[in-house]
């Protein structure tokens, strides 16, 4: 783990790192779509192998079928340009990434409580780190909440990253009642007036009832420590998952009252694409994007920032 007192990316380097991040989508997306252009290409052929390409790019039926209806619209006899799409494609997908825009909870009574979830390998523990170090960064009191009591390591993991963030730390042992370890947090965090609790929970598929009842009630309990509480619900999402993330999102929407997506492990595997799909078919704002395994690796996220990296300028 890298030093939480190292300098922080400016805006290029985090462009660039976003860039990367999305190279496969990037790579397979313009690749597909820029062969439909080839010259004594049938201009007839174009509507379908569009609308194909933009859904193997994970960006979802919904947002294909409106770019392809879009571009269509404005298309001569000849068929459009690659310029064409992509500028009709930034602009469709920047207004539906943006209509998920939402702040994060502000005004509400200290301290102000985040809940983590999502299936197991996500990268909810690390991202409850990142997110401790962010704002002990701005001279917020914070209180990490071991709340996984099921992965063997995951409270010492969170413990390390208190240590190394300068947030404290409230867990049990191995095995403990989850929703136990979340009424101490609360109290804890109450009782040193702390600015944030953010709590790490269980990683659980989300086929799987009994846990995600289970992660009801650690809602329910929250709430009852603190009124309001959890005054944000984050569900991280391993962005190498692709579809799959659709269906997660949904049920983790339902059992938690989803607040904001953090698409994790943005690497050169990544399928970032399904982030789009989520925002437009769930309403679920996109709140950061995981672009490495340091402290200060957790970003927020930016619209054109996003775009940038999976449809740039010189394609």
């Amino acid at each position: 783990m890298s030093d939480p007192g190292a300098s922080r990316p400016g805006r290029a380097g985090r462009l660039e790192r976003i860039r990367q991040g999305l190279r496969r989508t990037r790579e397979g997306f313009v690749g597909r779509v820029a062969a439909l252009y080839q010259p004594g290409r049938p201009a007839a052929d174009w509507a379908d192998d569009l609308e194909t390409a933009l859904i193997e790019a994970d960006l979802g039926p919904g947002a294909a079928a409106r770019i392809v209806s879009t571009v269509r619209a404005s298309a001569g006899e000849q068929g459009p340009s690659w310029e064409g799409v992509r500028q009709t494609a930034r602009r469709i997908l920047r207004e539906i990434l943006s209509a998920g825009d939402a702040p994060a909870a502000a005004g509400v009574a200290r301290p102000r409580v985040v809940l983590c979830v999502g299936v197991n390998g996500g990268g909810k523990t690390t991202t409850a780190g990142k997110l401790a170090a962010r704002w002990v960064r701005k001279g917020e009191q914070v209180v990490l909440c071991g709340g996984d009591t099921f992965r063997a390591g995951a409270g010492e993991q969170l413990r390390l990253w208190a240590e190394r963030t300068g947030a404290a730390f409230v867990g049990h042992g191995e095995g403990a009642d989850p929703s136990a370890v979340a009424y101490d947090a609360c109290s804890a965090a109450l009782a040193r007036g702390a600015d944030a609790l953010i709590v790490d929970t269980a990683g659980r598929l989300h086929t799987q009832e009994p846990l995600m009842r289970e992660l009801q009630k650690v809602v329910r309990v929250i709430g009852r420590r603190i009124e309001g509480a959890p005054h944000e619900v984050l569900l991280i999402l391993d962005a190498t998952t692709g579809q799959n993330g659709v269906n997660q999102a949904r049920e983790f929407l339902t059992a938690a009252r989803v607040t904001g997506l953090v698409l994790a492990k943005l690497d050169g595997t990544a399928r970032g694409g399904v982030a789009v799909r989520i925002v437009q078919e769930l309403g679920i704002p996109l709140r950061y994007v995981g672009v490495g395994e340091g402290p200060d690796d957790l970003v927020d996220f930016d619209a054109d920032e996003f775009l940038d990296g999976l449809l740039p300028s010189a394609a």
